[in-house]
């Protein structure tokens, strides 16, 4: 391969995310996709994509459920040795689809959907910290060259958020979260979007109310996790801000990863540009706090 561009993005319901999905696939032409909270289980999901995906090259390996949480990898440099879901992971209290692996072109993907957590006294944070520690676990026993990518519902520092002042008592934030996180990290994966970006104000997702997205005030829980093999072939890593515009966008927007070559030039961390400078803390709320 010349290149291999790699991206993540939550898509919050393949289904209604269609009309964005396609001509985004079209465009980018992204070689792996991980894609999280499908929200369709496997036969609708192919049922509604196969043909459009295998007439533009792609396999896919899936792992869905009706309604709820679903991800996928699709692939047109090879898709093997797939496993749908997270071997040792707790349910909630079943087995949850949240987690998918394939190797691709000699790197195995995995395609992470991580639980919210909801509140930091629930029973579901600390569920959430035992299927980060499952999937700590199978990525060691794993390939050395290797790649999570995916919605980690979890922002790894205070830079990840629009102001940490709004998120104070909220998941996503809590040491350990980011403790859990770092674990991960710390067996050899670059978060490779802050390598590339260190000083940059950069959001992955924004909440569809109170205007948060023209406002700009998002946070960063969508990573590319790249193991030493795979982090060294880096040569972009962005986030496709324009996918979270128009209409009928999901609240994510995609991430991307560009080994080998980057086709496009390294054409920054957000296109086009924030659409608003950095506010002031502790002046506005989220939402949900309102």
């Amino acid at each position: 391969m010349d290149r291999v561009r790699i991206a993540t993005w939550n898509v919050n319901s393949v289904k209604q995310r269609v009309p964005r999905l396609l001509p985004w696939l079209d465009q980018r032409k992204p070689d792996v996709v991980c894609l999280q909270e499908t929200k369709l289980a496997d036969e609708a999901f192919t049922k509604l994509l196969e043909s459009e995906l295998t007439s533009r090259g792609y396999e896919f390996a899936l792992n869905g459920e009706v309604q709820w949480n679903g991800v996928a990898i699709l692939s047109r440099v090879g898709l093997e040795d797939v496993e749908a879901g997270l071997p040792g992971a707790p349910g909630f209290p079943h087995a949850e689809a949240r987690a998918v692996s394939a190797t691709c072109d000699g790197v195995r993907v995995h395609s992470v959907y991580v639980p919210n957590g909801r509140t930091p006294d629930s029973d579901h944070y600390q569920y959430k910290l035992a299927w980060l520690a499952a999937l700590r676990a199978v990525v060691e026993a794993g390939p050395e060259a290797v790649v999570v990518c995916g919605d980690m519902n979890i922002a790894p520092a205070d830079a990840d958020l629009f102001d940490p002042d709004a998120y104070v008592g909220q998941t996503h934030v809590t040491p350990p979260e980011r403790a859990a996180l770092a674990a991960l990290q710390d067996l050899g994966l670059r978060d490779v979007m802050r390598d590339r970006w260190p000083g940059n104000r950069i959001f992955t997702y924004w909440d569809y109310r109170a205007g948060m997205f023209h406002q700009d005030l998002g946070m960063r829980i969508d990573l590319i996790l790249a193991s030493a093999p795979v982090a060294v072939r880096a040569q972009a890593s962005w986030v496709d801000r324009q996918a979270r515009k128009g209409t009928g966008p999901s609240d994510h927007a995609p991430v991307m990863l560009d080994l080998d070559t980057a086709p496009d030039g390294d054409i920054g961390p957000v296109v086009p540009p924030p659409s608003a400078p950095a506010v002031k803390r502790g002046s506005k709320k989220l939402p949900q706090a309102k």
